[in-house]
């Protein structure tokens, strides 16, 4: 939970949240999360992700596409537009590195690199 909450606070600080660039992994009362992914919505996420790889920033894209729209539940009837939200996330989330090695240093990078690609100072 620590690389998620280092996560959390470069994110706000650097104002790639305030500036709707990105945001965090929602949390809620109550619960708690082991953060085998840390994912993020990014805005322009595929450009993000070459970006990111380009300078050797390794990402994952999990869940391409959304449950309804895939092959294997095609007999449910549902098309594209029917769950806009799934679709949304579906287009939007891109999970960055976490393991527990991660040092801050490499966080720091990481964002540092999301905020070169939006034109934003890292704070």
């Amino acid at each position: 939970m620590q690389r998620a909450a280092t996560y959390d606070d470069l994110l706000v600080s650097s104002k790639l949240v305030s500036e709707g660039f990105v945001a965090p992994p929602e949390r809620r009362a109550g619960s708690q999360h082991v953060f085998h992914h840390y994912t993020i919505r990014a805005d322009r996420r595929d450009t993000l992700r070459e970006h990111l790889q380009a300078q050797g920033i390794g990402t994952g894209v999990y869940y391409p596409v959304p449950l309804h729209l895939q092959e294997c539940f095609r007999g449910l009837g549902h098309a594209r537009g029917d769950f806009p939200e799934a679709e949304r996330a579906a287009r939007e989330v891109l999970s960055l590195p976490i393991y527990p090695e991660l040092t801050n240093q490499a966080q720091r990078a990481v964002v540092k690199e999301i905020a070169a690609f939006y034109g934003v100072s890292p704070g």
